[in-house]
């Protein structure tokens, strides 16, 4: 039985809560906490220090399929960064097309917009 009331997250100023992702293997189940504001025409390392200079981080590609179906209205129909590079060349990583649903990778010197998120993780 989960009682989502015993699992209280605080939300700041400008921040959307997006839904939880639930724990695989090593890692735990978190809420995501959408934080304001959005970066434009960024290289994939610039999104990367934007996140980290706002106190969040890139969302994941399973973070970012959460943000688009709860948190669509807050994306613009673009191309937005996830902080997870491509495994098979780290010259690549991922990104969500919020216009069309479907994610790709990138080069990391390639242009986007991106968001930063932080994580609350669920005390099980």
């Amino acid at each position: 039985m989960i009682l989502l009331d015993k699992m209280p997250v605080a939300i700041g100023h400008g921040e959307r809560y997006a839904g939880l992702i639930l724990g695989t293997g090593e890692h735990r189940s978190h809420h995501v906490i959408l934080l304001p504001g959005e970066a434009s025409r960024v290289s994939w390392q610039a999104a990367h220090q934007w996140s980290l200079e706002r106190g969040g981080d890139l969302p994941t590609r399973r973070e970012l399929a959460l943000l688009l179906a709860n948190r669509r209205e807050c994306f613009q129909e673009g191309c937005y960064w996830s902080g997870e590079k491509f495994s098979i060349d780290s010259l690549y990583a991922w990104n969500q097309f919020f216009c069309t649903g479907t994610q790709y990778n990138d080069h990391v010197s390639n242009s986007m917009m991106a968001r930063a998120i932080r994580r609350v993780a669920v005390d099980e």
